[in-house]
Formats: C-alpha cells, sequence, structure tokens
C-alpha cells in the first residue's frame, strides 16, 4: 500500500510539473546585440524618414524612464558582444540624461560589450559627454557629417558646420576614442563632383578607422521627395554612379577595405588582416548576416527566433504603454523558414564577402546553390555575381545595385 500511495505522489508531482512547462511560454533565446533608438533630434533633416522629433516638455524624461523599464525586461536575455544607439541624435540628451541611462545599463548588466557605439551630430557634442561614454565603456562613435560644404549642409537642413565636424572629431580622440566612423552623404541635389572630390579628400584625411557613405534617397512624406515630385530638383543616376566608384577607390587607396556596398573600414595596427577588416562595424554584420538582436525604444525592431516585431512610432504611446507595465510592440510577424532565409540571404549578399555555402546553410538551414541557384545564375550572367565551388559573392558592379539583387533572393509567404 505504502510503494502504491507513493508512486501515486509521483505521478500527480509529475503531473503538476508537465502542467507548469505546459503553461509557461519557452523561454527567450539568449540575444547577443541590442539596438537603442532615440527618436529626438533638434532639427528634422529634409531627408530624413526614419522615426525622429523635436522633445518638447519633458518628454526625454519621459522617455529615458520608459527606456530604462524596457531595458529592465529585455535584460535577463541579452549576454551584449554590441550595443549600438541610433537615432535621431542621440548625443542630442544632455549629460544628466545620459548617466541616468549609463546607470541603468550598468545596474542592468547591459555594459561592457565588446563594441559599444554612439551616432552622433557634430554639433551636440562636448567633451564631458564624450569623456562619460567612455567612462562607462562606449568605444566607438559614428559621426554623421554627411557633407563638409557649408551650403551643402544647410540645403539638407543639418544644424551643425564643417568648422564642428572638424572640432567635434578632435575632441572625440581627445576623450579617448580610438575608433571612429564618419558618415557621408552623395548625390546630393546641387552637389558636384569637384565638391564630392573634396569632401572625401578632407574626410580620408581625418584619419577615421571607418568610412560610410550613402546615395540620398528620396522618401515619400519627405521635404526632399516633394521638391523631386514639384520638378524644383532633379536626380542625376549616372553622377550618382560615379560618385559612388570615386569614393570607393579614393578610400581604398588611402587604405581603407571594402567589406559592405557602403562601408569601408581599416584593419587594426595590431591585427592581422582579415575579411571582414578589424575595424568593422560588428553590430552591423550581425544583421547581415541573419543575427538575433533586441531593439528598444520607439519604432524600434526586434529580431528572435524568426520573428520580428516593431515598437510604436510614436514617443508618447511608447512611454504611456512601459508606464502601465506593458510592452510597446505594435506589431509581430512570424517568417517561415524559407522566407528567413531569403531575408539572410539578400542581407548577406551586402558583404563584399558573399555567402559562404556552407556558412549560409548552418545559419538557415537552405543549400543557396539548390534554392536559390536561378538567381545566382542570373546574376553572373548579368556580371552582377561570381562563384567558385565554396561560396557566392557580388562583383563590384553587383554592389553597386545590390539593392535590387536583394529583391530576386527574397522569398515570399504563400497568403
Amino acid at each position: 500500500m505504502e510503494l502504491i500511495k507513493s508512486t501515486k505522489q509521483e505521478l500527480a508531482k509529475h503531473a503538476e510539473h508537465k502542467n507548469d512547462l505546459e503553461a509557461k511560454p519557452p523561454a527567450e533565446p539568449i540575444v547577443s546585440s541590442l539596438y537603442v533608438h532615440v527618436p529626438f533630434c533638434a532639427h528634422k533633416c529634409v531627408y530624413c524618414a526614419f522615426y525622429s522629433e523635436t522633445p518638447a516638455g519633458n518628454l526625454i524624461d519621459r522617455y529615458i524612464a520608459a527606456l530604462i523599464r524596457e531595458m529592465e525586461m529585455a535584460a535577463p536575455n541579452c549576454r551584449l558582444q554590441t550595443v549600438y544607439f541610433g537615432g535621431g541624435t542621440p548625443s542630442l540628451l544632455n549629460c544628466r540624461q545620459w548617466q541616468l541611462i549609463l546607470q541603468a545599463m550598468d545596474r542592468l548588466g547591459l555594459v561592457g560589450a565588446a563594441e559599444w557605439t554612439v551616432e552622433c551630430n557634430p554639433a551636440t557634442i562636448s567633451f564631458d559627454k564624450a569623456k562619460l561614454w567612455r567612462d562607462y565603456g562606449v568605444n566607438r562613435v559614428s559621426m554623421g557629417i554627411q557633407s563638409l560644404d557649408d551650403d551643402l549642409l544647410d540645403r539638407l537642413g543639418r544644424i551643425h558646420s564643417r568648422a564642428m565636424a572638424f572640432r567635434s572629431f578632435d575632441l572625440l580622440r581627445q576623450a579617448g576614442f580610438d575608433n571612429l566612423n564618419l558618415d557621408l552623404m552623395f548625390a546630393i541635389p546641387g552637389q558636384t563632383m569637384t565638391v564630392w572630390r573634396q569632401t572625401l579628400r578632407e574626410a580620408i584625411a581625418m584619419n577615421s578607422e571607418h568610412l560610410s557613405s550613402y546615395e540620398i534617397t528620396y522618401e515619400e512624406d519627405t521635404p526632399l521627395f516633394e521638391q523631386l515630385a514639384a520638378g524644383r530638383i532633379g536626380q542625376d543616376d549616372d553622377l550618382a554612379c560615379n560618385m559612388y566608384e570615386e569614393w570607393i577607390a579614393a578610400a581604398i587607396q588611402a587604405g581603407f577595405v571594402q567589406y559592405e556596398v557602403s562601408n569601408l573600414a581599416r584593419h587594426q595596427s595590431t591585427a592581422p588582416p582579415s575579411i571582414p577588416p578589424s575595424r568593422a562595424c560588428q553590430h552591423n554584420i550581425n544583421y547581415w548576416r541573419g543575427g538575433a538582436f533586441f531593439g528598444l525604444g520607439p519604432s524600434a525592431t526586434t529580431y528572435v527566433g524568426g520573428v520580428r516585431t516593431k515598437n510604436v512610432s510614436n514617443t508618447r504611446l511608447y512611454c504611456g504603454q512601459l508606464e502601465h507595465g506593458h510592452r510597446a510592440v505594435d506589431s509581430s510577424e512570424q517568417l517561415s523558414p524559407l522566407a528567413r532565409a531569403g531575408e539572410t540571404a539578400a542581407f548577406g549578399l551586402r558583404l563584399t564577402a558573399g555567402w559562404p555555402f556552407d556558412l549560409f546553410q548552418q545559419i538557415t538551414g537552405f543549400d543557396l546553390r539548390q534554392e536559390w541557384a536561378a538567381d545566382m545564375e542570373q546574376m553572373i550572367r548579368l556580371g552582377y555575381g561570381t562563384a567558385d565551388s565554396h561560396h557566392f559573392q557580388l562583383t563590384q558592379r553587383g554592389l553597386r545595385f545590390a539593392d535590387w539583387v536583394a529583391e530576386q533572393f527574397i522569398r515570399i509567404d504563400p497568403s
């Protein structure tokens, strides 16, 4: 009787434990990359389609309190290797506001990432702010200079001058930063090849560790798009192509290594040459290789376990949700394995190294040589791609049209 009673008790305990397991959702995977969106700008640039706004009243302080609550929710599933503060203009926050964020990150174990980037505008940098970042472990700054021509900066609606760009760069060096990116823009309306070459010469002479450059885009719901639609400005695709090629050639000649369509970096002097180069942005490489990441802040996207969620693109709604203890998620999308693999293929081809077949299969579970065989053959036929027995990559010409190439590798889930 005692044995039967004991067995029944054990079975009951097992059933309770089984019910508990079934009632609890599976634990979220551990994530190594964190993006934080700071949605504030002193002034909205005419070309910008990212979610941002000029702050009013106590909105920044509300945002910081809400962000810290969201960090508390994400922290148990973070073992961070990369952190990236983007915007907006993260450097618009003052030292007191940054102190609140950094202290919270320290308390939650979110400091100490191998790569921690903050985006900045040259007009909103101070030595004290830069030193505060360094003291907490920020080790990379991406400075959006866009142009070194004052007339073009004014046309773009930027709040800084060329003089501020040089001064802020020197200030960041003085604060101890030895990994700096300069962000440039080409094909700006009114920008000539002569002006572009001068900007390239001056930017390269600043001797940063990383260079990014993007062709200006005409996004709907921006003043620049409205100017284009009204015929007040025009586009010159041939000039844009020539400017892109000029930039790549000038940067490579100066010792940079192209590792992605729009990004070049130097090799760290103490590290052996490698692809990607040692100063490449590891946070972005994680995106391009289909890695998981948490996104915090208004409009930020999270991608974990094949599920993409997006926060509300409204700072006040974002704050209100978190003030009531709720995540500020606006939408969620579960991708099929094939659709997820298609996106990974598309993004990864932006890297000059392309896709090693074994690595792609390891990440996605699919063989690029099967599902995408016809697409690769088409790219090779057009002179946009090249392949051997181990990997497929885009040619320099293919990289110039990487957005179009990417569309061919996307796989849509059947509705």
